[in-house]
């Protein structure tokens, strides 16, 4: 045989070379084609009998038999996944009697899943998250059960707790021996579609919980439901009865609430509703509702957007589009940096008659002929009100706790009329004036003194006739 030469010998190396070249490629193509073809739709949609039910502590719905198309009821793979996960224990707790779960995740997979009644959550169970994917209510599913519930057996039904308001004294709240069955619980990137059905998140006796980036759709009674506990926090989440961008021809009809907390020190920040009777009903304490957007169903309509039912809560930087902030009895309410679009407004009901401690200052209002703020029922008790520097365009009227008035003319007696700015009717608890003659020369003054006030209508008069000005300042609260 002839001997190779050396460029003969180069030119079958590159062959090989080439071919094992070809080799890998085909293996690497053969690899990426079974991953894709284990994580195409398709995929997943088959029989999960070859599928993982868990990696670590990471539990997912499909690999226990859930459908994430939503043709099938999903609700057995989910429940048995979440007990799963609630099942991982290492002897930590956090709150006495919460296990520490380790940040287990239950991980839907971005798959639509079809239940049929509530997903409970494991009570005392702690460190735990759900998260990215649909979840929604099939025909059957209970008119009075929500699609995810944090519930213990041993806590009160929801239908209970509604039927009464939360205690008066916070303090007497907040010491109360509460027991708590779940802490660190975490819902990211879900949209809740309970189909007209029934509610969407049900949190019943739990201990800093957060909802973030979630959608709820379609609920009937509330999107979220809060009840005792503490520090639920709830941000950058949308939430709204029937999906619209404003000025649906079925707003008149629109059900539910978007958010009621029964519970104290939570936080609602840049969430945005945008169907539902009431946006947003506080009934707990201590709660900061900030950066919230609300156009759930107009006034006009018998809307709310924000109705505060309870004390010691405060409103910051939200948005009331064409609906009212509504506050039954305030106590110790602050309501600043918001701003009022098409005659939104504040109302003040008396359920009681009284009001000690009232912020309403720096807001704007848009809109028609109404006022910034109104009244609905009579105070008997008023302490502590400070209601200023607000400003209004449109034909919004403002209305506020301080008045200052300017009367001139030549006499002896000057009346200041503050019954169209003062809030409250025949009120004012201060008052004070100077006059100004512009003749530069005080023995022309004479006596002076207020003779009358009633009906938030101050007189001021003079011993002697004067050509000038008396300007008035009057304060609503003492």
């Amino acid at each position: 045989m002839r001997p190779f030469s050396l460029p003969n010998l180069f030119l079958l190396f590159l062959v090989l070379q080439s071919a094992n070249s070809s080799q890998r490629q085909q293996k690497l193509y053969d690899i990426k084609s079974k991953l894709h073809r284990r994580s195409s739709p398709s995929r997943l949609l088959s029989s999960s009998s070859d599928l993982v039910k868990s990696a670590g502590r990471v539990f997912y719905p499909i690999g226990y038999g859930g459908d994430a198309s939503g043709a099938q009821d999903s609700t057995a793979a989910i429940m048995n996944a979440v007990a799963d996960a609630a099942l991982i224990k290492d002897g930590q707790q956090m709150l006495p009697g919460v296990n520490d779960l380790g940040g287990a995740i239950v991980d839907l997979q971005g798959g639509s899943f079809k239940i049929s009644k509530p997903i409970v959550i494991p009570p005392n169970s702690g460190n735990l998250v759900l998260q990215g994917g649909t979840l929604r209510a099939s025909d059957t599913f209970p008119h009075d059960g929500y699609l995810i519930e944090l519930r213990s057996l041993s806590s009160s039904k929801p239908s209970e707790n509604k039927a009464s308001e939360p205690h008066d004294t916070f303090s007497d709240m907040k010491n109360r021996n509460e027991p708590i069955y779940y802490e660190d619980i975490t819902f990211r990137d879900i949209l809740f579609d309970s189909s007209n059905l029934g509610g969407g998140l049900l949190v019943i006796d739990s201990a800093r919980t957060r909802i973030d980036n979630c959608f709820f759709l379609h609920f009937v009674s509330e999107g979220i439901l809060v009840e005792r506990g503490h520090e639920t926090f709830i941000s950058n989440s949308f939430l709204g009865q029937i999906p619209t961008i404003g000025g649906d021809e079925h707003e008149r009809g629109f059900l539910g609430t978007a958010i009621d907390l029964a519970s104290n020190d939570n936080a609602v920040t840049d969430v945005v509703v945008f169907s539902a009777a009431t946006g947003i009903v506080l009934r707990g304490q201590a709660n900061m509702i900030t950066g919230v957007h609300c156009y759930n169903k107009a006034t006009f309509f018998g809307g709310i957007g924000i109705l505060i039912k309870s004390g010691q809560n405060r409103i910051d930087n939200c948005y009331m589009d064409y609906n009212s902030i509504v506050v039954q009895d305030p106590s110790q309410v602050h309501i600043v940096n918001g701003f009022f679009l098409g005659g939104g407004n504040v109302v003040l009901k008396s359920v009681n008659g009284r009001i000690s401690g009232l912020n309403i200052i720096n807001n704007m209002f848009s809109g028609d002929t109404r006022n910034v703020v109104e009244i609905d029922g009579d105070f008997t008790s008023i302490d502590q009100v400070v209601i200023d520097q607000n400003n209004v365009n449109g034909g919004m009227r403002l209305k506020s706790t301080v008045g200052k008035l300017a009367v001139t003319g030549n006499g002896t007696v000057w009346t200041a009329d503050f019954s169209p700015v003062l809030v409250f009717p025949n009120r004012i608890k201060h008052v004070q004036y100077s006059i100004y003659t512009g003749a530069g020369r005080l023995e022309g003054v004479g006596g002076h003194a207020v003779t009358n006030i009633s009906g938030n209508v101050v007189v001021v008069e003079t011993q002697k006739q004067l050509n000038g000005t008396v300007w008035v300042l009057v304060d609503q609260n003492a």
